[in-house]
């Protein structure tokens, strides 16, 4: 019995000696092929011959500027003059609360920080609280303020909090908004009261909303609040954009008004995973302003739906590994992957895999393997990478012999 054990035991020896050494020059062959592949990936992506962009405003709308937007990926659903340059009033403070939720992800403030009025902010007109010189709110409640009651007063003591003085903080809305490519703005204040030269379009305000709620979307803990109190119940607080309580799935984000901007809103909401943002710029009246948001939001959730193709990790397949200390690795989507299309076209999306049944040791976690691309009618929707799920060492004479004593130490088990 022992013998057959110790012939089975140089028989794994022998086989996996003479099986390792002569293939180095395949595993490489094989490598080559797989970096061949396209490196680019996509995590979401757009159907350009779907959503174009609309010019004519084909939905009458009375407003001077329009556009409706797809939050996650971008892509205009419909536009009506959106790079002229017009008067944001207080739809200014959307880039200051960029700035403000900016501040706290880099641990430059807190929501706890106590934040003190200068005669400055406290001499603030239009929208307001009220803030008096010798008193503080923290950044919680300074955001809430400015998010729910538009208070010019707030946004500008916070502006001295972060930068020192509003003057600073306007250089930096001006330098976001360069970096985000918001090329007919120029900010000359943080809270939108009329001054000549502030100005912004439609098409910009789309990109700063786009990228707050993007990259902070917690600061709909504020935009949704539909009304609020602040110091211990003495001030009562109403949202200025009435979508939030007649809108189903809206989110925000901000309204702003004055004589000579006349009427602007930029409008978030999300149904069924697709997210829109619709901007109205120098509506003739407040209603029109919410009517014609409304409109534009019903005419993108109407038409348009996102379809997941997949999250980030998601399994695709299992493939062998030869030559590895493992025999097998589990391929995974690197990112999120969909794709904005025409409502009742989901089911005629196909899906084409590009990936081997086996790859060679070694193999690195994140290790592009394959792509997954998505289309419809012939066109590419989206394309994201396929990748390995973990490492798999390269067998070799030192994993070998562990391999070996392991297959002994279970023979004499056995």
């Amino acid at each position: 019995m022992k013998l057959r054990k110790y012939i089975g035991l140089l028989f794994i020896f022998l086989f996996s000696f003479f099986t390792f050494f002569p293939v180095t020059s395949l595993a490489i062959n094989d490598s080559s092929y797989i970096w061949s592949l396209a490196d680019e990936s996509s995590s979401v992506s757009v159907n350009s011959d779907v959503a174009t962009e609309t010019t004519d405003n084909s939905l009458n709308l009375e407003s001077g500027s329009a556009i409706l937007i797809e939050q996650h990926t971008g892509q205009i659903l419909y536009s009506h003059n959106i790079h002229e340059q017009l008067r944001p009033a207080s739809v200014t403070k959307v880039m200051s609360i960029l700035l403000i939720m900016e501040a706290i992800a880099n641990q430059q403030i807190s929501l706890t920080d106590s934040v003190p009025c200068s005669e400055n902010a406290a001499s603030m007109g239009g929208s307001q609280i009220w803030l008096d010189p010798r008193e503080t709110l923290s950044v919680d409640d300074m955001l809430k303020a400015i998010c729910v009651n538009s208070a010019n007063d707030c946004v500008v003591a916070m502006s001295e909090f972060i930068a020192g003085s509003e003057e600073a903080f306007v250089q930096m809305m001006n330098d976001k908004a360069k970096e985000l490519g918001m090329n007919d703005t120029t900010f000359k204040n943080c809270h939108g009261l009329d001054e000549d030269g502030h100005v912004t379009s439609s098409h910009d305000i789309a990109l700063m909303s786009r990228e707050l709620l993007n990259k902070y979307p917690n600061i709909t803990k504020y935009t949704t609040i539909w009304m609020d109190t602040l110091r211990d119940g003495k001030s009562q607080l109403s949202n200025t954009n009435k979508l939030i309580k007649t809108y189903k799935g809206a989110t925000g984000l901000k309204t702003g008004s004055t004589s000579l901007a006349l009427y602007n809103l930029s409008a978030s909401a999300t149904r069924d995973d697709l997210s829109l943002i619709a901007v109205i710029m120098k509506a003739p009246s407040t209603k029109v302003r919410f009517s014609e948001a409304q409109k534009l939001l019903d005419y993108g959730f109407n038409k348009f739906a996102f379809k997941s193709f997949g999250k980030k990790g998601d399994l695709v397949k299992t493939i062998d590994v030869t030559k590895g200390v493992t025999s097998q690795v589990d391929v995974i989507l690197e990112n999120n992957s969909g794709a904005l299309i025409e409502k009742g076209k989901d089911s005629q999306v196909s899906q084409t895999i590009t990936l081997s049944d086996s790859f060679p040791a070694k193999i690195t976690a994140g290790q592009k393997l394959g792509e997954a691309t998505f289309t419809l009618d012939s066109k590419v929707l989206a394309t994201v990478n396929l990748v390995a799920k973990e490492d798999v060492e390269k067998l070799n004479l030192f994993t070998m012999s562990k391999r070996v004593i392991y297959s002994w130490i279970d023979l004499l088990r056995s």
